[in-house]
Formats: structure tokens, C-alpha cells, sequence
């Protein structure tokens, strides 16, 4: 029996009927990447999302991202050019610290972090990145965990910083051969179909492979299982994936407890 952790990118809605769909979700998952600020999210969004957290016994994980909400944090800047190294640090400081708070108001802790949309994509590559993103959790508390994807820079930074790194499989995403994510830009790079899904969060729990953009093979060893609150019928994904693990025999549980 192997245990599975189910996370959710969340507290993100800016409408009554995705804040429904985020509510819904929150009762499947056990750890909750909750947005603070920089792609979506504010104080009031995240008191509410850390409040349904914790109603739900649900980890809670900051999600900090480029501070780029015109973009939804899903557009990369370059470092040195967009944006300065010292610009970023203090906004990802601040986000995850604004998050942090907000949980310590509720009695609670954050305990790990997950970058957002480019940010996320780019420290999978970039080794300065990746330092710049660990150095931030490091100073504001050794003990954050820092999840990502498996094999890369940022896993390499979290262990040169002392950081336990968690990897991570994505339900609702499709990869490349060479094991990343496939470009929003491109079509089929959302999964859409709900058995699909369900099929591919089975073979990343099972460490079997999954079906690449190409219609290749790739294995992946993941830890947690990721699936986007704005994808379409997240709500009805969250469920079913839910129960397919369960009848794999699996546990589902946070990868840590606060």
C-alpha cells in the first residue's frame, strides 16, 4: 500500500462559481497551495481559503509567484532584465510571509512551498532561479519543504540549501519526452478528459509510465499529485481521482503535518 499525497493549486478565484468549485475541491485534497499574491489572490482571499483549509484538515502550502497578476503569473521574466533579483526576492518574501501570518491568525502554520505557472517552470531549468527561490524559503524558515518537479534544478537547490524536497506529478497536464511540462501554448497541453486524468494520476501512484504530447512513455517517481482548481470540472476531477487512488489501494495523506 503506498501513500499519496493529493494537492491543488487554490485561492485563486475571482468569481462566487470557481470559489465554489475551489470549496468543493478543498474536501478531496490533503494539501492546499493556496495563491498569495502574486498571480492572484489577497488577504481577504486567503484568510478564506485557510480558514476552508483547516475546516477540511487540509496541509497548507504557499504559492507565491512572479508578481505578474495581469499574466496570472504564467508569463516568465527574466531576471535582471524584467525584473531584479533583489525586486524578487522581497516579493516572493512577502508573499509567503503574508500567507504565514494569515495562518498563524488562525492558529495554524504554513509548512511548504510550491512556486506558480512560470515561475515554477523556469526554476525547473534555471539553476540561479531555482538558489534564488530556495535561498527565500531558507530565510524565512529552514523547515518549509519545497515542492517541484522531479530531477530538477529546483531539486538540486533545495538540497544544496538544506531544504526537503517533495517531487510532483500533475494530473491535469500533459509532459513532454523528456519529462517536463508541455506549453500551455500548445494544444492538448491541459488534459481535458476526465478518464484521461484519472488514468494518468493512477500510473504516477503506481510508478508506471504515463503518455507523453508525442504519444511516448515516461516514468516519473513523484511523491504528490497535483490537479489546477481552473481546469475544467476540477471539482468532479478531485472526486474521481479521490476515489481511483483509493481503490488502488492507496493512502492518501499530506506528505507533512503542521
Amino acid at each position: 500500500m503506498r501513500a499519496i499525497d493529493l494537492n491543488a493549486d487554490i485561492g485563486e478565484a475571482d468569481t462566487p462559481e470557481w470559489r465554489a468549485v475551489e470549496a468543493a475541491v478543498m474536501t478531496h485534497i490533503t494539501s492546499a497551495n493556496i495563491a498569495c499574491g502574486g498571480h492572484a489572490g489577497d488577504s481577504e482571499s486567503m484568510a478564506r481559503t485557510v480558514k476552508l483549509a483547516l475546516e477540511n484538515g487540509v496541509n497548507i502550502g504557499a504559492h507565491p509567484a512572479y508578481p505578474d497578476k495581469e499574466n496570472f503569473g504564467r508569463k516568465s521574466l527574466s531576471v535582471g532584465v524584467d525584473i531584479s533579483a533583489r525586486q524578487l526576492r522581497q516579493s516572493l518574501t512577502s508573499q509567503i510571509i503574508s500567507l504565514a501570518e494569515i495562518a498563524a491568525d488562525h492558529g495554524h502554520a504554513i509548512t511548504y512551498v510550491k512556486p506558480h505557472g512560470a515561475l515554477y517552470n523556469d526554476s525547473v531549468f534555471d539553476p540561479n532561479l531555482a538558489l534564488l527561490l530556495a535561498d527565500v524559503v531558507a530565510n524565512i524558515d529552514p523547515n518549509l519543504w519545497l515542492i517541484g518537479a522531479p530531477g530538477s534544478a529546483q531539486e538540486k537547490a533545495a538540497k544544496a540549501r538544506g531544504l526537503t524536497y517533495i517531487s510532483e506529478g500533475f494530473i491535469d497536464r500533459r509532459y513532454t519526452d523528456d519529462g517536463h511540462l508541455q506549453s500551455r501554448k500548445e494544444d492538448g497541453a491541459v488534459i481535458e478528459n476526465q478518464t484521461t486524468r484519472q488514468n494518468q494520476a493512477v500510473a504516477l501512484l503506481n510508478q508506471k509510465p504515463v503518455t507523453t504530447a508525442t504519444g511516448g512513455k515516461l516514468n516519473l517517481s513523484v511523491d504528490t499529485l497535483c490537479l489546477h482548481s481552473d481546469s475544467a470540472g476540477a471539482d468532479k476531477t478531485a472526486a474521481l481521482i479521490r476515489k481511483a487512488l483509493t481503490k488502488q489501494n492507496a493512502t492518501i495523506k499530506a506528505f507533512i503535518h503542521g
